[in-house]
């Protein structure tokens, strides 16, 4: 099983290029952006050894997907997805900020509850809520973008004071990342599923604001099987969830949590199969569709530089 981990590509009117965690991001012209999602994964901010088989495939499908069904809701950045790993689209300013709404006590919000925290990026919290219980209402808790390291968690006041977003421009991502989410949650009911957590990346273009980046993907969100989650609240079990916390609970399990000192445990092909496997599980599940492998016997890097300059030739 191939993985796609690294690529070096040099297109016509390129500008420039910006190696992420898990997405290589070509410029060109200052008008289009060409995003391929790597088979890269990471953790705790830390970009693990090895790359999941299919895994860009997954996140790019899940996210064009759902990029066009919410294409009534604001415009967005994607104009054609011409590999199965690579979306090209137009080229925004990014806000300096990622709004994480949440609409369950769970990962880092409950860790956070758990040791004492009321408040969450200037929220109030309610008492007495378990792990995994549902919020009244979603709650939005940004953080700031970091270009490396760590993002911060940061309230809107804050935001807005240090002049980060425009009030008038945060006041509507906010509208925007509510309805983004209730229809993410619409489609994950329908689906046998429960939309958790998730975060939006918005930016502007021309002095209009564009849904930018990935969308209700596995890496981005977190959900949680629907049937069998009043149960397992009420016994005070652990849920059913299909994120990437699984692979968080994993490396935690072998001691790591991206702190200073701390060693990568070793990704054994098992470890590899079974993740790549998990995400497959994702995909079908959020789309209701059965995933279909790109041809694992092509050269990746090869079709993916093909595609590209097939579609930058008509745009």
């Amino acid at each position: 099983m191939q993985a796609l981990i690294k690529t070096d590509y040099h297109f016509k009117n390129q500008k420039s290029y910006y190696e992420g965690k898990v997405r290589d991001v070509y410029n060109i012209d200052d008008k289009y952006l060409a995003m391929i999602v790597t088979d890269r994964i990471s953790a705790f901010d830390v970009v693990l050894p090895k790359g999941i088989p299919y895994k860009g495939q997954i996140l790019n499908q899940i996210a064009a997907k759902f990029l066009d069904i919410t294409k009534d809701i604001l415009p967005n950045w994607k104009i054609a997805t011409p590999d199965p790993m690579v979306t090209i689209g137009k080229k925004c300013d990014p806000f300096k900020v990622e709004m994480i709404v949440r609409g369950y006590l769970a990962g880092s919000s409950y860790r956070e509850y758990k040791n004492g925290a009321r408040t969450l990026c200037g929220v109030p919290l309610p008492e007495g809520m378990k792990e995994n219980d549902k919020f009244p209402t979603p709650i939005i808790t940004p953080t700031t973008k970091a270009d490396a390291g760590h993002d911060e968690n940061i309230s809107k006041e804050e935001i807005i004071a240090q002049g980060l977003v425009s009030k008038e421009d945060y006041e509507q991502i906010e509208k925007y990342a509510l309805q983004l989410f209730e229809r993410g949650s619409e489609v994950a009911r329908q689906r046998g599923l429960i939309l958790v957590d998730t975060k939006y990346e918005f930016g502007k273009a021309d002095g209009q604001i564009y849904l930018i980046d990935e969308i209700h993907t596995p890496d981005s969100s977190r959900y949680f099987y629907l049937d069998g989650y009043q149960e397992r609240q009420q016994k005070g079990e652990k849920q059913r969830q299909l994120s990437k916390e699984f692979v968080r609970e994993w490396l935690m399990d072998n001691g790591f949590q991206g702190k200073e000192g701390q060693k990568v445990p070793e990704m054994t092909d098992e470890i590899v199969e079974s993740i790549s496997n998990r995400y497959i599980e994702l995909y079908e599940h959020i789309t209701g569709e059965k995933f279909v492998k790109a041809d694992e016997h092509s050269n990746i890097a090869k079709r993916i530089e093909d595609n590209i300059n097939s579609c930058l030739n008509n745009i």
